[in-house]
């Protein structure tokens, strides 16, 4: 199955935002519906990502209020993306070797598309394997092949 399966679903967890804006307005958008912001630079084209994990390593360098550090200097700037043309298989292949549990989804210029996340892509594959299962049942009941 086609990660393009999944489009709809990854647009809706995109969450972008500047190069330059500050960590903590990303921190403030980063809650229990957000666990991954796209960084973009002025052109949407995806710099980095930014997770909660680096905004509370980052935060942990900081000294009191006056930590203002911007988005940039906390981001993850080696990214692993996908494409809408890749399979669904290679997708969680991906995300279990390296333990990603949200992965950046973009065209071929760079600009994000939507993010996936696992829990999406494992319940895809599974309704995959189910739908194989029930035409492979029918099959050896002899079921709609006459």
């Amino acid at each position: 199955m086609l990660i393009r399966k999944l489009l709809p679903v990854a647009r809706r967890r995109l969450q972008t935002i500047d190069l330059g804006a500050a960590l903590l307005q990303a921190a403030r958008r980063l809650g229990t519906d957000c666990d991954m912001l796209v960084v973009c630079d002025a052109a949407g084209r995806l710099e980095g990502v930014l997770t909660k994990t680096d905004v509370v390593r980052q935060t942990g360098r900081c000294a009191g209020a006056g930590c203002t550090a911007p988005v940039v200097e906390a981001m993850t700037r080696d990214v692993t993306t996908v494409t809408a043309d890749g399979w669904l298989q290679d997708v969680w292949d991906i995300m279990k070797a390296r333990g990603f549990r949200n992965i950046p989804l973009v065209d071929a210029a760079g600009l994000p598309l939507g993010v996936l996340n696992a829990r999406d892509v494992l319940q895809m594959l599974l309704q995959e394997v189910r739908e194989e299962e029930n035409l492979l049942h029918d099959y050896v009941m002899n079921i709609g092949y006459r």
